[in-house]
């Protein structure tokens, strides 16, 4: 009888049914669009975040300040304190070993450049650089300051780590933690006599694509060819990049560097995270070690270089967790807009509905059917037009989602089935929050005026 009585009301009220099920289906699909798209937006936002630069360094505890002036780093190579590139393998045995996108060693060290006597061929449509002598420094076009004297920075471009416990092979460096710096020409091999010079100290000392370089320190001159003009808009610009091998050996620290840059997939900072780890409990310790904050993410770093000192690069960090933030309740205020859109929408014609259906009901409650039968009619009747909607704006709002996520991201977002029972439980909400209203009103309803004709 119950499904008799359903049949039979969406047989005669069809387009008032269709109506709100097209509610209920538009409703559900943004809300399908914007949930698929906020689940990944932690992720997608923060890769992209990554290809703007690291957001933790790893110095040792031991180090001493440096002295740099004009961008050139005075304090000598043999103070301080470093650290083995041998060990940086173990990153990738952390907790949370896969948000490590990439890291980055460096190692400064104050040179002499001098032009060799003769240079390699510049690529295509790069004019050679004039010739000099090998003893004479190299000097400004403008008869300005001498540049003979520079930062060499070495570091890894795209180095093969082993990570320790049969991990394989990482392979990571600044193409990983700073892709977006830009070279004209190309980067140099870690493993090659090769470096770039930066815009600023090329400019400024006349140095060309193809020209190789003598560079001194302490007593030990090696020649590097110039493969790129590298542009950052940092200290790079006035430095010369090369592998970190070179600068080991000009510096005489084989197998070492001085600091670390590392570029980790974090979670927004919230007053959780603020808390001092040391008086946690227990569970909230847990909580917070197994969440991937910058803090929990240092935290477990430090454990496995118990002799380093890991700062998170606080703008970068903190700006990420903002817009990640307004982000994220940008996404969840349109769900709710849209859902709420959607009962008033089904509120409007349930109202309608009762109504058209007073004789009805009257007669119903006249032959003696209970306030609760008449309700479980009404609703079942608006359950099941919620399945039907929320099943269609599902279907749609996958396809709205990836139209979004190509977009913004330029990927489309991951399809997670688990959201179909959420869609459907949360059209079923909406159905029966915008059918309480008609419905108290449907249970209060007399009979006797109703039959009457009143």
């Amino acid at each position: 009888m119950f499904l008799r009585i359903v049949k039979d009301s969406f047989a005669r009220q069809a387009r008032r049914k269709l109506l709100t099920a097209v509610a209920l289906a538009l409703g559900t699909a943004v809300a399908t669009a914007t949930l698929s798209v906020a689940l990944d937006v932690g992720d997608r936002l923060g890769r992209e975040f990554r290809s703007l630069g690291a957001n933790l360094l790893v110095t040792p505890q031991a180090d001493t300040l440096p002295l740099d002036i004009g961008g050139v780093d005075y304090r000598p190579v043999d103070a301080g304190a470093y650290l083995q590139d041998a060990d940086l393998g173990k990153l990738k045995t952390i907790f949370w070993r896969n948000n490590i996108i990439g890291f980055a060693p460096f190692l400064d060290v104050p040179v002499a450049l001098r032009p060799a006597n003769t240079s390699a061929a510049a690529p295509p449509g790069v004019a050679a650089p004039p010739a000099a002598s090998s003893l004479s420094p190299i000097t400004s076009p403008s008869g300005g300051t001498p540049a003979g004297r520079a930062t060499l920075i070495g570091t890894w471009y795209n180095h093969a780590v082993q990570v320790p416990n049969g991990g394989g092979i990482f392979r990571t460096g600044l193409s990983a933690t700073d892709p977006w710096w830009h070279v004209e020409g190309s980067w140099f091999a870690d493993d090659a006599a090769e470096c770039v010079v930066g815009a600023s100290l090329a400019r400024r000392a006349g140095i060309a694509i193809g020209q190789t370089l003598q560079v001194n320190a302490g007593g030990l001159t090696l020649p590097l060819r110039v493969t790129g003009i590298v542009t950052t808009g940092g200290q790079e610009d006035d430095a010369v990049v090369a592998p970190l091998e070179i600068a080991q050996r000009l510096s005489d620290h084989p197998g070492q560097y001085r600091r670390l840059l590392v570029s980790a997939l974090t979670k927004p900072e919230d007053a959780f995270s603020q808390h001092d780890p040391s008086a946690m409990t227990p569970a909230d310790y847990d909580r917070w070690y197994c969440s991937p904050y910058i803090s929990s993410i240092s935290r477990q770093m430090q454990e496995q270089f118990p002799a380093v000192e890991v700062r998170p690069i606080r703008q970068i960090a903190e700006g990420e967790g903002r817009i990640l933030t307004r982000v994220s309740a940008l996404m969840w205020l349109v769900t709710l807009a849209a859902l709420l859109a959607a009962a008033v929408a089904v509120a409007a014609t349930a109202g309608t509905t009762v109504l058209e259906r007073k004789s009805e009901i009257g007669l119903m409650k006249a032959l003696g059917a209970s306030r609760l039968l008449i309700g479980a009619f009404f609703l079942g009747e608006q359950w099941l037009l919620a399945l039907l909607g929320g099943a269609a704006g599902y279907a749609a709002g996958i396809g709205l989602a990836h139209l979004l996520g190509q977009q913004v991201f330029g990927v489309s977002p991951q399809w997670r089935p688990i959201l179909l029972p959420v869609v459907l439980g949360m059209a079923a909400a909406v159905a029966t929050l915008g059918s309480l209203v008609p419905l108290r009103g449907m249970v209060q309803l007399d009979p006797a005026p109703v039959l009457r004709g009143e």
